[in-house]
């Protein structure tokens, strides 16, 4: 197993490689917008992945393009919802918009 730490609150719980960030963040009870059941269509969990990038899955087009439509989106924005979490350990930034 490897480790998600949250940040900005520092909170960090272990993960299982193969589940969705979302997934794990809902397991974990974070706070987390998710309105589209992990469709890419709305954004609301728009994140920024920190560190772990690499052991993740890749962009998808379907999320590109709805992370071209939303507010903020930097060179580590991310949607929860798409993100397939590898065996490396993570740190993500939830947005508070």
């Amino acid at each position: 197993m490897a480790t998600l730490t949250i940040n900005p609150a520092g909170t960090t719980f272990d993960f299982t490689a193969g589940q969705t960030l979302l997934s794990a963040l809902q397991a974990a009870g974070a706070e987390i917008g998710s309105k589209c059941e992990g469709n890419a269509k709305c954004g609301t969990c728009h994140i920024f992945l920190i560190e772990g990038r690499k052991s993740v899955s890749k962009v998808t087009p379907a999320e590109n393009a709805k992370l071209d439509t939303l507010v903020g989106v930097g060179s580590k924005s991310r949607l929860a919802c798409q993100v397939t979490l590898g065996e490396e350990n993570v740190t993500i930034e939830i947005l508070k918009l």
